[in-house]
């Protein structure tokens, strides 16, 4: 059945919510993460090794601790977006989104009608409840969020920032700072002026944002207004290592 997303809740009502990207297969990991507190999880399929198998597990172990279970897919296609969506993921962060044109699709393949067009084979979430009533549920509890992370977007998000549904718009640094000429260069003044302005006009907009960071990156981001966070996984257990 589908529950309230409460990472989504948190960032409606304006709150910072955190969370831990996960690049392998361990829902044991999941578990852990969930017991140090932290709101959800990414399951990266992106830049990670997890199967559609892998990702069900580790919705489960999500599920199981009250964590909020978000996909990143390979790609911004829809079918491989509705697998992730019939496992049970309450959302998904589309990567390379650089029109307002493939952030529309990218709503529409989460959504059901009459806000998109996911298809409707029900998926493990329709169990226990009607049609209407799943449909309903999941149109307003699944997340969309849209990665800019290229110049293109960076041009067109004036645009993208007018789309309707999408909860969250999330700038990648790594990305953005290599279609800039910078690569890995996060802090290159040139590439920090660029963030900046993204974040202005994302918030101007009112709307919520979201960048990766660290514990103390993440400390000054919130401060800033951004209100979608995670670290990734190996970063936390170094960092804790160190610790």
């Amino acid at each position: 059945m589908i529950t309230e997303n409460r990472m989504k809740a948190k960032i409606k009502a304006g709150e910072p919510a955190f969370g831990v990207s996960i690049t392998f297969p361990a829902p044991e990991l999941a578990e852990m993460v969930a017991q140090v507190g932290y709101d959800w999880i990414l399951i990266d399929a992106e830049h990670g090794s997890h199967t559609i198998t892998d990702v069900y597990q580790m919705v489960l172990a999500c599920e199981l601790h009250g964590l909020t279970p978000i996909v990143r897919p390979q790609v911004k296609d829809a079918d491989v977006i509705l697998r992730y969506m019939d496992r049970g993921a309450m959302g998904v962060q589309v990567p390379h989104v650089n029109t307002a044109e493939e952030a529309e699709a990218a709503v529409r393949a989460v959504k059901f009608h009459p806000v998109g067009d996911r298809g409707l084979g029900g998926g493990r979430k329709s169990y226990g409840m009607s049609t209407s009533e799943f449909i309903e549920a999941a149109n307003r509890e699944t997340l969309v969020c849209v990665q800019i992370e290229h110049m293109e977007g960076v041009e067109n998000l004036d645009e993208i920032l007018q789309v309707p549904d999408v909860d969250v718009f999330f700038i990648g640094p790594s990305d953005l700072s290599q279609s800039m000429g910078y690569p890995g260069q996060r802090t290159n003044p040139e590439v920090k002026k660029v963030l900046a302005e993204c974040f202005r006009k994302i918030h101007a907009a009112g709307k919520a944002s979201g960048t990766p960071g660290g514990p103390s990156e993440a400390a000054e981001n919130v401060e800033r207004g951004i209100l979608y966070h995670y670290t990734h996984s190996q970063n936390l257990i170094a960092t804790s290592g160190r610790a």
